[in-house]
């Protein structure tokens, strides 16, 4: 999250308003994230303070928002603890503000764990799998914009800011999981809405309990187990190597599998999805590093971090 659009307080306080969100309070920026404009919105409504967040959305358009939106008001009425947006005396939950696209939605209780251990995994592992079976009966249906498509126009665009041996390591991999995408067992994989970007820092926790699962801006209908690999691939590693850690991965697939357990193809591709998950975040990485935008509070990622977590995996291939 991060700020490109300034908001006016004046703005701010219509919308809340429209929502009937109650009386505007507050706004502040949220600093971390680079895909869209993101504040903390507070109201008082009958002497309760209100917190929620409110995204203007600087890439998606309006034809693409209504997926992302309606999946999560389906999910939290399935008892997902997802944000829940907000709509207006009409039912609409898609608004527009400084001419862009917006949402508000309800700001989740707790705080994210950057040091997870096994307990926080397996409490991720099994919300996973009740998400992607809450999803199953979701009646809208959208692609993972930043799946294979994605990657195969995005590498010839990144490939010029990369040392020689880096560029032969992505456009290896990239050719390595076209090719995996074109198999059988590929086609054949379990799949419905994702979440995408499970990452620690879009998890919340109070007191060992999970509490919510937000920022689905990049959800879309995938193989569920691309969405658990890029789950491994964060939660269950050593940050400083990028190297995976076994205690938590086998927390995290035994809460999952408790769930729904995974199917032969699964197991067999876990393995490539891992470096296809690593490939995602490298390449998206790399985009926003080396072809930033302006924003207020913006931080881009360092995309060494998934090159080292896409080296481990071709290296030494996880066999559930």
């Amino acid at each position: 999250m991060a700020v490109f659009t300034e908001v006016p307080e004046e703005e701010a306080r219509k919308l809340a308003q429209r929502l009937g969100l109650g009386e505007f309070v507050a706004l502040s920026g949220i600093q971390g994230g680079i895909e869209n404009t993101n504040y903390f919105l507070s109201t008082e409504q009958e002497g309760r303070r209100r917190e929620w967040v409110l995204t203007l959305f600087e890439r998606l358009g309006f034809e693409q928002l209504p997926f992302y939106l309606h999946l999560m008001k389906h999910l939290a009425h399935r008892g997902i603890p997802v944000p829940d947006p907000q709509g207006d005396s009409d039912g609409d939950i898609l608004h527009r503000l400084c001419g862009k696209p917006a949402a508000v939605v309800d700001r989740l209780p707790g705080h994210s764990e950057l040091a997870p251990i096994a307990a926080h995994c397996a409490a991720v592992g099994e919300m996973l799998a009740r998400l992607h079976l809450a999803g199953r009966d979701f009646d809208r249906s959208q692609p993972n914009l930043r799946g294979l498509a994605w990657w195969n126009e995005t590498v010839p665009v990144v490939l010029p800011f990369l040392q020689p041996e880096q560029a032969t390591l992505l456009a290896g991999e990239l050719a390595f999981q076209n090719h995996v995408a074109a198999s059988p067992a590929y086609a054949a994989l379990p799949r419905g809405p994702i979440h995408a970007d499970l990452f620690r820092d879009n998890v919340l926790f109070e007191g060992g309990t999970l509490t919510g699962l937000f920022d689905f801006y990049f959800a879309g209908v995938d193989s569920w187990l691309f969405d658990l690999a890029v789950c491994l691939n964060d939660w269950c590693i050593d940050l400083p190597t990028g190297a995976h850690d076994p205690v938590r991965a086998d927390a995290f697939l035994q809460a999952y599998q408790r769930v729904r357990p995974l199917e032969d193809a699964e197991r067999r591709l876990l393995p490539a999805m891992l470096r296809a998950g690593a490939l995602r975040f490298w390449i998206s990485r790399l985009w926003d590093f080396h072809l930033p935008r302006e924003a207020a509070l913006l931080q881009p990622h360092d995309p060494a971090h998934f090159e080292r977590v896409l080296r481990e995996r071709v290296a030494r291939p996880l066999t559930p």
